[in-house]
């Protein structure tokens, strides 16, 4: 299930160009150096992956918190039908959340702000700009955020939106160095791809959540293995 968030960051990378891919443009990478220019590159992906990384901690204790009210099947079949739930609802109605269209509100001035400290060259920038771009909005992360719940472990819940990030880094990265060179066509079918993969995710963590006992997929909860143990202890 972790690795579910590097495949998600790839097919997702086109989300995440055109969210953040005016950043990554605008970043003052070094022309003349390449190597220079790569490291400048690889600082700001370290920064976002590093927000990233700091968030999954946070709703991994949340999702651990949770799991220590023996909800662990429950909440991985909730984790999983929200995130087809949120596919599935329209835009309109997301935009509807009060809450969500205050936050955005803020971000987006944030992210105006970036502007400014992109004006700069030192390596603290290309940092900085990049763990503060992990803190955009984005309705990628929010899926990712709520499969770091679903781990149940704020370790697994870091890990979980690392990959995520690590996932978007090849198609970001291929971008800044060679413009558009994905046809229309093409980003049109991967954003098409992106809502079926998000759905197959929810039914994979609906199907772990049931616990039908099929190794890897849907594996039985511990509770079920102490109660058939306990059962078989007091056999005569």
């Amino acid at each position: 299930m972790v690795l579910s968030a590097l495949a998600l960051g790839l097919l997702g990378s086109l989300h995440c160009l055109g969210m953040c891919g005016p950043i990554v443009f605008m970043l003052p990478l070094d022309r003349t150096n390449p190597q220079k220019r790569i490291s400048q590159l690889f600082i700001y992906h370290f920064g976002r992956i590093l927000a990233y990384g700091i968030l999954g901690i946070a709703f991994g204790l949340a999702g651990k918190g949770l799991y220590l009210f023996g909800a662990q099947q429950k909440l991985s079949i909730g984790i999983g039908a929200l995130m087809i739930i949120l596919v599935l609802l329209p835009k309109r109605a997301l935009f509807k959340l009060q809450v969500l269209g205050r936050f955005q509100q803020v971000f987006t001035r944030l992210k105006s702000n970036l502007g400014k400290a992109l004006q700069k060259r030192t390596p603290d920038t290309y940092l900085t700009v990049g763990f503060l771009n992990g803190f955009l909005p984005c309705g990628l992360v929010y899926i990712a955020l709520i499969g770091a719940i679903a781990m149940g472990n704020p370790i697994q819940g870091m890990f979980y939106m690392m990959l995520f990030g690590l996932g978007t880094i090849p198609l970001m990265t291929s971008a800044r160095y060679l413009g558009g060179f994905l046809g229309t066509g093409v980003k049109s079918k991967i954003r098409r791809m992106v809502p079926v993969f998000v759905m197959v995710i929810g039914a994979l963590f609906i199907l772990r959540g049931m616990g039908l006992g099929i190794p890897y997929l849907s594996p039985k909860s511990n509770s079920q293995e102490m109660v058939s143990t306990g059962l078989e202890c007091h056999e005569p």
